[in-house]
């Protein structure tokens, strides 16, 4: 049982949680899509274009929820004033960037 109190959100998804619920759903439906055209022998680029739709709009996602890490946890950490929470937040913010990168 989830109760809510007038604290601060603990993450930067947070205030937009049901929104990103929402398109997860999409996207689990275009995956589930995508494994239908595969059943039914659909045309190979026509299942590339779909697999395509998906990663663009889970890159979409995470940018999202990489901006809200950026604006809500790494501000967070620096407007505290605590140098080590500041430092590993940098450090993950780092980190998720490089994998990113590495994405493309």
């Amino acid at each position: 049982m989830t109760t809510k109190t007038n604290a601060a959100p603990k993450h930067g998804y947070s205030a937009d949680k049901e929104t990103l619920v929402k398109r997860l759903h999409r996207i689990e439906g275009q995956v589930r899509g995508i494994e239908r055209m595969v059943d039914d022998d659909r045309y190979c680029i026509d299942i590339l274009t779909q697999i395509s739709a998906v990663n663009t709009a889970l890159e979409s996602l995470a940018f999202q929820v990489l901006d809200q890490h950026v604006n809500h946890c790494v501000a967070g950490a620096f407007r505290s004033g605590d140098k080590a929470d500041a430092e590993e937040k940098t450090e993950e913010l780092l980190a998720a960037v490089r994998r990113f990168a590495k994405m493309r």
